[in-house]
């Protein structure tokens, strides 16, 4: 018996010091992912000569003066306006796509048609196109219509389901809903709009969620899309915008950048947090989880 206790208290001891070894490397690596955005952070409150040489997370004398002179640091203009225009183009775009791919899922999903798989296939393929091919014809295109320097460009070609990943995404969730509920529908007196309106769209929520997030995401940091449709500074976003504290000359206002940058994370991180649970279950159930 005591033989049989001493191994008891003998692997005891040792699955306990596995799980602190455990705990120790996640603490280091999530400090070593974590390093440059609690740098960012600390440095939103740093003078510029205590940015260039203090490499610590925490200034040595915080410098509030960072956020207000960012906001105000283009003449005329206030970074409120980038915030602005970012916000409008984001939400935008998170609507058109969550409709239009909705809509263009379902007829994959659920609807025969001729064709059918072809379609999907073609749609499939474009992910394969890189984005930078279609620039040049694009921009053509849109200076022709006249949006260039409007929201337009970035907004109504989403109305078009033309995000082929997100149409992917609803088309995995939707096959995982029972066709027994399709026919139930129908049984009912439903048609494919009915069936669509009270079945498929309630039960779409966590895929509509998690193409909420990443559409918001994606939109919110591009850069180059909207440098090319955007020229005026009054059109511009934030990523443009943070691009402006570099001057002609190379000389860049450090403490003002990153004050900015700062303030750009909080939508993102307040978008994530509030659906967070609904992204997590989106993706376990549309078939994209490892």
């Amino acid at each position: 018996m005591a033989v049989q206790a001493a191994t008891v208290t003998g692997r005891g001891s040792s699955g306990a010091l596995r799980g602190v070894v455990r705990i120790v490397i996640l603490v280091a690596i999530l400090g070593f992912v974590l390093y440059p955005l609690l740098w960012m952070l600390g440095s939103s409150l740093k003078s510029p000569t205590e940015v260039a040489s203090n490499l610590s997370v925490l200034p040595t004398e915080p410098t509030w003066a960072n956020y207000p002179d960012g906001w105000s640091y283009i003449d005329g203009i206030s970074f409120g306006r980038f915030f602005l225009n970012s916000t409008v183009i984001a939400l935008a775009t998170v609507v058109a796509n969550a409709v239009s791919c909705l809509v263009a899922a379902f007829a994959f999903a659920r609807l025969h048609f001729r064709g059918r798989k072809v379609w999907f296939a073609i749609m499939i393929a474009t992910l394969l196109l890189p984005s930078h091919v279609l620039i040049i014809p694009q921009y053509v295109m849109f200076n022709y219509f006249g949006w260039v320097d409007t929201p337009l460009p970035l907004i109504v070609p989403r109305l078009l389901a033309t995000e082929a990943f997100f149409v992917f995404l609803m088309v995995q969730f939707m096959r995982g809903i029972p066709r027994e509920l399709d026919h139930a529908a129908k049984i009912d007196g439903c048609s494919p709009y009915g069936v669509f309106r009270y079945v498929i769209l309630p039960l779409s929520r966590p895929a509509l969620v998690t193409t909420a997030i990443f559409s918001f995401i994606w939109t919110w940091n591009d850069f180059f899309t909207q440098l090319v449709y955007l020229p005026s500074p009054t059109s511009y976003t934030v990523p443009i915008g943070l691009r402006l504290f570099i001057d002609s000359t190379g000389q860049t206002s450090l403490g003002p950048m990153f004050a900015m940058s700062a303030l750009s994370l909080l939508p993102v991180f307040l978008f994530f947090l509030a659906f967070q649970r609904l992204l997590v279950q989106g993706i376990n159930t549309s078939g994209l989880k490892g």
